[in-house]
């Protein structure tokens, strides 16, 4: 890539985020899209102070960019009182990548790209665009790789002060939040899953209260068994459709007061008929989904698996981390998820073809990102237009065009790979789902992990190995001796096209994330047809973790790795972490609702992906210093990944136990308080019927079934 071709990128990207804001400041002005851009405070009934209250007031279409700099006054605890620890870690990733790439870009800037420009007398013969101002630039065996050296281990130890940091401030959030949150039902709550039969009674809820009555006398207080209700979630959806229907009708029936008299009109004749046809059917479907929730019939449908509750969280906790049975595949504990967190359905697999799934779900994935890799080598074929034109005559008319050859390699490539980007993650929470894990955080936290070794592997990786091979088709039988010189210069000779994929990923993907293009195309299309003179329906999702940890995750690595091979790439990084954190700060409080918290388990995941990219760079830099002929400098690098594998191995002892398990330290503090204060019985008593099953709980068509004794239009 020439630097025409980064440049046409840069310029798209920039205009592009510019009109995009530009356009975004006015549409969240606009009140009819308020469902789009303010969904939050509208579910919870706040009031919007930043709409204009004078529907024709000029100031509705000028841009505002107000929203910018509201973001950076948002503080850390604003954001965990309203939307939780999981919500605010997303904002520490950012605040983590601006603190690492802020010291990163000084010392590239100040230091190492001076020394790399002036790295060689004689004039670089690449075709690379930054190969001056990389790594590659400097003389094998020169003195100078030594200061290369010393940046590396600075650049290593202040990741590793700041992944510190970070863990030990959110493991401390987490006890607070804990501590705050002591109501929790989870707190007082586990499953408990491979139930034996009790042959003696014929069901499964006995013998969990024979169990725990025995093994655990003082702190045992109720279960709450799970059943297969597949049936009962069939007729709810069904019963919800004829709803919906019957409210359609009296929508359409029309009533219009006539000297303060209600008077029947024509048009509602057949809509009164239809919707009694539909009131005797809901009726029906309400009496068959009671009588399948009678408990004689839920008997016949138990499942080996139920919530157990107790009196304390010492006993929870207890119960949780000690092994119930003599046979380890019996009475099978775990922490029992928040009651909004929960993934029924998944409960409902049986325990020992959890295996199964799990192995689907791997090869699925693993089939995925194989022919995934076909348009990554695609991608990297347009970014290589240089070469490819002498192997594909018909691509050189693009380069009669002025500046198109330009836009073909710098922009096109990162936009198409951005493209298939963001909708495999979608692909893979897909995936997650039928996995079996038993509650959504969980899915989320799988999706993560394969999005981001997905992302790892074909988008960095390949993007590498594709880059070179076609460099090598013509190199490596021409010059088979220069083969390893060219391999040592792989990773440099792709810091271009990596700076266009953060140019894209930051401006062009952040500003698309904030003006929500699906959701007012969607919104538009149903405004016009079917919902035409309709309420409409807030736009209320919860926050992608699945999508923005990995994504994010991949940045940081590409910008550790090219740390100190390419200085250049880094105030790119840095500008493409502030406007991430200003939009994600404005998606959080006005968009994204929260469903659950785990408080703060995404972050020990974070944190492993950070530890990985700075093990990619130490790797990275022991294979360019023996390739530059400075095999002590390889050495001492060796010593460096060793120490890194230590302190990660720390803080795997040091913070990971807290954040999978609940303390009973902080179990007995958290019940002391509760009784100093009375709370005890309380607290405990909001877990009893937290975890009855959706499908259980009372039919609540209350106002359908008060709107059952009503006619649907009244006359004289």
């Amino acid at each position: 890539m020439n630097p025409r071709g980064l440049l046409a990128s840069a310029s798209i990207n920039i205009g592009l985020a510019l009109v995009v804001l530009i356009l975004f400041s006015i549409l969240k002005k606009q009140p009819s899209n308020a469902p789009i851009y303010y969904p939050r405070p509208l579910s919870k009934r706040h009031p919007i102070t930043i709409l204009p209250p004078d529907p024709f007031s000029p100031s509705r279409f000028l841009p505002c960019f107000s929203w910018i700099p509201r973001a950076f006054r948002v503080t850390e605890d604003e954001i965990l009182e309203a939307s939780g620890l999981d919500a605010l870690v997303v904002i520490r990733l950012f605040k983590f990548g601006i603190n690492f790439f802020a010291v990163c870009s000084l010392i590239g800037l100040l230091i190492l790209l001076p020394i790399n420009y002036g790295g060689q007398n004689d004039p670089s013969t690449s075709y690379h665009s930054m190969d001056t101002c990389t790594i590659s630039n400097i003389k094998k065996g020169s003195n100078m790789l030594w200061v290369h050296v010393l940046c590396l281990w600075f650049i290593s130890f202040y990741g590793l002060y700041l992944l510190y940091k970070e863990y030990s401030e959110i493991l401390v959030k987490r006890i607070q939040k804990l501590r705050n949150l002591r109501d929790r039902p989870d707190q007082f709550t586990i499953l408990v899953r491979q139930i034996p039969f009790c042959t003696e009674h014929k069901a499964l809820g006995c013998c969990v209260h024979h169990f725990f009555s025995k093994y655990h006398p003082y702190s045992y207080h109720s279960y709450q068994m799970l059943y297969d209700g597949k049936d009962i979630e069939d007729l709810l959806n069904q019963a919800k459709h004829v709803q919906r229907k019957i409210q359609d009708l009296r929508k359409k029936c029309t009533v219009k007061k006539h000297n303060g008299e209600m008077l029947l009109l024509d048009e509602c004749l057949d809509e009164s008929m239809k919707a009694a046809l539909l009131e005797e059917k809901l009726q029906e479907l309400c009496h068959k989904i009671r009588q399948l929730q009678s408990e004689d019939m839920l008997k016949e449908r138990e499942l080996p698996v139920a919530f157990v509750t107790f009196k304390s969280r010492w006993g929870a906790a207890l119960a949780v981390q000690t092994q119930q049975h003599t046979n380890p595949l019996l009475w099978i504990t775990g922490t029992a998820p928040e009651p909004s967190d929960v993934s029924w359905r998944n409960l409902a697999i049986q325990y020992k073809f959890l295996p199964l799934h799990k192995i689907g779900v791997i090869l699925a994935a693993s089939l995925l990102t194989v022919f995934f890799a076909v348009p990554v080598t695609a991608v990297q074929g347009i970014a290589k237009f240089e070469k490819l034109k002498k192997w594909f005559p018909p691509a050189m008319p693009i380069q009669l065009i002025p500046g198109l050859s330009s836009v073909v390699t710098g922009y096109l490539p990162s936009a198409i790979l951005k493209g298939f980007i963001y909708i495999f993650p979608f692909a893979m929470l897909a995936m997650a789902k039928v996995g079996g894990s038993i509650s959504k955080s969980k899915e989320e936290i799988k999706a993560c992990n394969m999005v981001f070794y997905f992302l790892v592997g074909n988008v960095f990786f390949l993007s590498l190995i594709s880059g070179s091979l076609l460099d090598e088709i013509g190199e490596s039988f021409s010059h088979p001796k220069n083969l390893p010189s060219h391999l040592a210069s792989l990773v440099s000779s792709q810091a271009d096209f990596f700076m266009t994929y953060i140019l894209t990923d930051g401006f062009s993907g952040f500003s698309l994330e904030v003006l929500q293009p699906g959701l007012l195309l969607w919104d538009l299309i149903k405004s016009h047809t079917y919902c035409r003179g309709k309420e409409k329906d807030l736009y209320l999702c919860s926050l992608q973790y699945f999508r923005i940890i990995p994504t994010v995750s991949l940045s940081i690595l590409i910008g550790i790795v090219y740390a100190v091979i390419a200085p250049l790439l880094l105030p790119f990084l840095l500008v493409y972490f502030y406007i991430g954190y200003a939009v994600y700060i404005n998606q959080i409080q006005d968009v994204y609702n929260t469903v659950y918290d785990t408080f703060g388990q995404f972050w020990p995941f974070i944190h492993h992906y950070i530890f990985v990219a700075i093990i990619f760079m130490q790797i990275t830099m022991i294979g360019l210093f023996g390739l530059k002929l400075k095999p002590a400098a390889s050495i001492s690098t060796i010593s460096l990944v060793l120490l890194t594998i230590m302190f990660n191995e720390y803080c795997k002892i040091r913070f990971l136990p807290t954040f999978q398990g609940y303390p009973i330290q902080n179990a007995v503090e958290n019940d002391e308080l509760d009784q100093k204060g009375g709370q005890m019985e309380a607290s405990y008593g909001k877990a009893v019927g937290a975890y009855r099953q959706p499908c259980l709980r009372p039919v609540s068509f209350t106002q359908s079934e008060s709107d059952l004794t009503q006619p649907l239009i009244t006359s004289l």
